[in-house]
């Protein structure tokens, strides 16, 4: 079953539960800090070329977060299907985000070559992949996470399925996903956020739907019948998730920058174009457009 296209806030709803973890004792304490060291990987970026300071989180600087939901494959690196860019500004408490879409044409830096841009992951990992968005969005990035798709389905059967209000009804495979309030186990939620060719909207309804499944995983992220489990939800995050962000920056964002997550709002690129090279299709983004959301951003940034 493919595993592309799933934009995942699933930082959001880990920070609940590390947070929830902190103070829930110190033997879990430990546990977590033991798979932080785990994950965190502190060469994947350290200053943006774009910024001319390190980010100092208690000063409540804005700042920015790459997330790359990444469908591996046997016997290659897989590709980063989900691209998801985020800016964070504790000041005005908000956040703004934009999905890019996987078959944009671009500039992959450092491969000196023109092509889609989830492919820059399969050229040169995250690495290559942060580069090349940063240079496609001018935007600096701070943070970045690559989560692999695999754990997806793990994560929402661990909190016991999602809730979601599905706006109209539609069939996968067997599955039949009614209009109306839905109950999704991780088989489920994985094609209900898929679905993209049943549904007029193309990629604009699936973002809608991934959307529900991300609020629905926040909800229950907060439960703290999740924290009695920890263990098991330790093992998902240290098998699917990589990060540079420290233990203590997460807890700093959570302080400082909390109140930000009450108010998120989407951008999204719709003006491009789909376009043949060489009998593959490519979506061409329309250069107003894009420089106008980069603009955005950057403004969010305080920049």
């Amino acid at each position: 079953m493919s595993k592309k296209n799933i934009i995942l806030l699933v930082l959001l709803f880990f920070f609940c539960i590390f947070i929830g973890l902190f103070f829930y004792a110190q033997n879990v304490y430990s546990d977590v800090t033991t798979t932080l060291q785990e994950i965190h990987e502190p060469e994947l970026r350290k200053v943006s070329v774009l910024r001319k300071d390190e980010i100092v989180l208690q000063k409540k600087i804005p700042f920015s977060l790459l997330i790359l939901g990444v469908d591996k494959r046997e016997g290659d690196k897989g590709r980063s299907d989900t691209i998801l860019f985020l800016t964070v500004n504790p000041t005005s408490e908000s956040i703004k985000m934009v999905s890019i879409p996987r078959d944009t044409y671009t500039e992959i830096i450092g491969k000196e070559i023109q092509d889609k841009i989830n492919h820059a992951y399969a050229f040169g990992g995250i690495e290559m992949s942060v580069n090349t968005v940063e240079n496609l969005l001018n935007v600096p990035i701070d943070y970045v996470i690559q989560i692999d798709m695999e754990g997806f389905k793990d994560i929402v059967d661990f909190i016991g399925g999602v809730t979601v209000n599905n706006d109209r009804s539609f069939q996968v495979n067997d599955t039949i996903f009614k209009e109306g309030e839905i109950s999704l186990h991780g088989d489920q939620a994985l094609d209900y956020v898929q679905m993209r060719k049943d549904d007029p909207r193309g990629d604009f309804g699936r973002q809608l739907r991934q959307k529900q499944v991300i609020q629905s995983l926040l909800k229950k992220g907060a439960n703290f019948n999740i924290l009695l489990k920890h263990n098991e939800l330790l093992h998902i995050i240290e098998e699917n998730i990589q990060t540079n962000m420290t233990f203590e920056q997460m807890l700093n964002i959570q302080k400082e920058y909390k109140k930000s997550i009450n108010t998120i709002e989407s951008l999204s690129f719709e003006d491009g174009v789909g376009e043949l090279k060489n009998g593959i299709w490519y979506y061409m983004m329309n250069e107003d457009e894009l420089n106008d959301i980069s603009r955005e951003m950057n403004e969010h940034l305080k920049m």
